[in-house]
């Protein structure tokens, strides 16, 4: 009996890879560049361990890291250009997208957590307020909260040397903040800019998009050439921010609770930004050297601009709670 006999009607073909390193070595580089980035900020914050060291393993665990990706999405878009790659096993490819993005969503979620705890929480409650904070008096007295903080509880009892726990680093405040109620003016106010500039590029990516289903390879590259470019200009312009924050308004990752969540969820946002800007360059490069997608094949895009999109509603919520609220 020929296999055409036995196999059921609308079967197709499941292309199976054969035995590769590539996960265990995007393991060992992500675990790597974690690790490594964990003592960065630990030494940044406290001072302690040999900070050359630190950066040596950051850096060598994200090229370990991004070699063996760029690695993998070759032999992927290699693949596929093949027709190796059945519908089943693109489908696949939105499932993995899909998992991919919400486990970005659980991962903001647990910051925005973090700040709303201390916001509501534990920061009144150090303050006094609650059935938890009636030991203020004997932990932190004087100590009075508002968001942003304008003095640190260790700031409150006169400094490290007198604070009733354990010395953790020496943690100072801010002379302003980055909300738009000690803005000097609109204008200059850069999240804003940042604001438009983001929710204008998840526009022009999706222009994009409707030229590549009709077709348009032009309109195609035009528009994702003017996403990418919005996105560098995004990260330019947090690089100011960040500049302005620490040479100008003494806010730091040394400035409390609030300097630690303000860096927590703009810095890992900006490297999402980042990260989404590379994967929509890599697309635009593919388009114009390679002629790569068409209207009905064009997973590599697709699945960069969720993930672009994704990047500008978190901005939004960012926005709102960490400028403007």
């Amino acid at each position: 009996m020929s296999t055409s006999q036995t196999q059921p009607a609308g079967y197709e073909k499941y292309h199976v890879p054969e035995s590769s390193s590539l996960a265990i070595r995007a393991t060992i580089g992500l675990v790597g560049s974690v690790f490594g980035g964990g003592l960065v900020l630990n030494n940044m914050t406290f001072g302690s361990g040999d900070a050359g060291a630190a950066k040596w393993v950051l850096t060598i665990g994200l090229i370990i890291f991004v070699a063996t990706l760029a690695s993998w999405f070759r032999t992927t878009i290699r693949e596929n250009l093949q027709g190796i790659n059945s519908g089943q096993l693109k489908h696949s490819y939105v499932l993995g997208m899909f998992w991919f993005i919400f486990s970005e969503v659980m991962f903001f979620a647990a910051f925005f957590g973090a700040l709303f705890y201390v916001r509501t929480l534990a920061g009144p409650w150090l303050a006094g307020e609650g059935e938890a904070g009636r030991m203020n008096e004997l932990l932190w007295p004087g100590f009075e909260f508002t968001w942003p903080p304008m003095i640190t509880p260790q700031e409150a009892v006169g400094g490290t040397d007198v604070q009733p726990i354990a010395n953790n680093g020496t943690f100072t405040t801010q002379g302003q903040s980055m909300s738009f109620a000690e803005a000097s003016a609109w204008y200059a106010w850069l999240p804003l800019w940042n604001t438009l500039i983001l929710l204008s590029s998840s526009f022009t990516v999706h222009v994009a998009h409707t030229g590549l289903l009709a077709g348009n390879r032009s309109k195609f590259n035009l528009w994702l050439g003017i996403s990418v470019a919005l996105g560098m200009i995004f990260v330019a312009l947090q690089a100011l921010e960040y500049y302005e924050a620490y040479a100008h308004f003494g806010l730091t990752l040394n400035s409390g609770i609030y300097g630690s969540t303000f860096f927590m969820l703009t810095g890992f946002h900006g490297f999402h930004v980042f990260m989404g800007m590379t994967m929509l360059l890599i697309q635009l490069i593919r388009s114009l050297k390679a002629k790569h997608f068409t209207a009905s094949d064009h997973f590599g895009f697709e699945a960069s601009s969720w993930y672009w999109h994704f990047v500008d509603v978190v901005w939004v919520f960012l926005f709102l709670f960490v400028y403007i609220l």
